[in-house]
């Protein structure tokens, strides 16, 4: 059974830019091993901070009341005792030591000759054990160490592999190696020590941390690292999504990650790190489900033919088929079976033709734009369920030092209703006045689970604005945007269809 070890929570909290509080990082400690089912985690780095201290002392006394105490591990370095303290003081269990893996970080950083070094390593470990605290042991910018000091690596190896130490991890600290190199290291480690339990910990930088990883469980590595949605310094660690499609599906090695809680884990820490996962991203992208060729849609009607093994269900996702200018009657015919919607086929060839004509002019199609696609290629006046829903007017203030205010008058179904509300933006206000509305007259609404704003790049202040806001009614998901020169209105212009869209289905 392969072994990962995220860490999500020290690594990966080295994305510029990205920090996380104690309930933060305490809530994606308990995603990580209660849903995800990593292995271990890496909570933190010892001596960071007074906040860091905190936030691993909070995820040491969950988990040790919940039973995964000695699956929690902390970074720590060689400073006589000075980590082994901080750890023991928060609740750990575990040292994960940051040692020189290659002669040129010990001569260059340290100072020290390998013997000196590994006297201080030794000293270290027996300051961890007498706490009762198991270590681990990196060697930091060991892929180096092994390109140009090999006799330094087995020289702290052959002392390691004898001093008490769980795992002995090989990092790619600076994310030099290629697949080739990194099979010919990880061999050369796993035949010359088979008894010990090696880790391999991959960066990024080149493209290659999943191919690398590839080639290092082939060579026999009991353990990988991760992160989610590959957060980590400079571009990052290995995916943690990546891993599952290269242990499940090409590997087929047993592992104890949950595919079934990847996006929920992925997207809620897009959401407190500020990262978004791009769109293309394999597994949890948002495109990576989404089939825009006509001729691919096509193949998949006839049989699948368009598809692999990463089934969309398997990670608790959907098969889409965007609209634009590739779109064939097959992509059209795939959404309109989801919307319900029958055409004849003159029809359908007119709503080809105009879907093609907009991808042409770079227009965004969702595919709740087609009942409006539909009722303007055909004349038939207004789309299912448009003119439900009417916003009479709204006012919005704003004003330095106070909240923002909504007073907002709508129709619905004919009947007109007026509210405001306060909120912490004006888009927020008019939401918070919109449904009390809706709450008073107990009607259900959907909540929103995504937004962005697209500006042009190079745009000025009067610049076009697409808003494009996600939205999830008791499971059924949607999209709509909105265009306008204001941010807000184009908001409010993506709220009005949403709002039909969701009195259609009501009514």
């Amino acid at each position: 059974m392969i072994e990962v070890m995220d860490t999500t929570l020290r690594d990966g909290e080295q994305t510029a830019g990205v920090s996380f509080n104690a309930d933060e990082k305490l809530a994606i400690a308990r995603l990580l091993l209660e849903e995800l089912k990593v292995n271990r985690i890496e909570a933190g780095s010892a001596r960071v901070s007074s906040g860091e201290k905190d936030a691993c002392a909070k995820i040491c006394s969950w988990a040790s009341t919940n039973g995964y105490a000695d699956q929690v591990e902390i970074l720590g370095f060689v400073d006589n005792g000075a980590s082994v303290n901080w750890i023991a003081d928060v609740g750990g269990r575990c040292l994960n030591l940051l040692t020189k893996g290659s002669i040129h970080h010990l001569t260059g950083q340290l100072r020290k000759s390998p013997q000196e070094h590994w006297d201080d390593i030794r000293r270290e470990i027996g300051l961890a054990r007498a706490k009762g605290l198991s270590v681990n042991v990196y060697l930091e910018d060991w892929s180096n160490g092994m390109a140009d000091s090999p006799e330094y690596v087995f020289f702290l190896v052959d002392h390691l592999k004898d001093a008490g130490v769980r795992r002995i991890m090989l990092p790619d600290t600076l994310g030099v190696l290629n697949p080739s190199q990194t099979a010919l290291f990880c061999s050369q480690m796993v035949e010359r020590y088979p008894e010990v339990h090696f880790d391999f910990h991959a960066h990024n930088d080149y493209d290659l941390a999943a191919a690398n990883t590839f080639e290092a469980v082939k060579a026999g590595i009991k353990g990988i690292h991760t992160t989610v949605n590959g957060l980590g310094e400079r571009a990052g660690n290995l995916p943690v999504a990546s891993a599952v499609g290269l242990l499940n599906d090409h590997l087929h090695q047993e592992n104890s990650l949950e595919e079934g809680s990847l996006m929920h884990v992925c997207r809620y820490v897009e959401t407190i790190s500020g990262v978004r996962i791009p769109s293309n991203m394999p597994l949890v992208g948002e495109y990576v489900f989404t089939q825009t060729s006509g001729v691919h849609a096509d193949g998949d009607k006839k049989g699948g033919l368009y598809q692999n093994a990463l089934h969309p269900e398997r990670f608790g996702r959907h098969r889409h088929y965007a609209l634009g200018k590739t779109s064939g009657k097959a992509n059209i015919v795939k959404n309109l079976e989801t919307l319900g919607i029958e055409l004849t086929p003159e029809q359908m060839q007119l709503v080809t033709r105009r879907v093609v004509e907009l991808g042409d002019k770079k227009e965004s199609l969702t595919p709740e734009d087609l009942p409006y696609i539909i009722a303007d290629v055909l004349k038939g006046g207004h789309a299912p369920g448009e003119g439900l829903v009417h916003v009479v007017n709204y006012s919005l203030q704003l004003a330095h030092g106070m909240r923002p205010v909504a007073n907002l008058r709508i129709q619905i179904q004919g009947e007109t209703y007026e509210e405001s509300s306060a909120g912490d933006g004006q888009y927020d206000a008019f939401m918070k006045a919109l449904w009390k509305i809706y709450d008073r007259l107990g009607r259900r609404h959907p909540h929103l689970t995504d937004y962005v704003v697209k500006i042009p790049p190079g745009g000025k202040t009067d610049a076009l604005v697409e808003t494009s806001i996600s939205w999830d009614l008791d499971g059924y998901s949607f999209k709509t945007r909105g265009v306008d020169s204001d941010q807000t209105e184009a908001a409010i212009k993506a709220t009005v269809k949403m709002l039909n869209i969701i009195e259609s289905r009501i009514v």
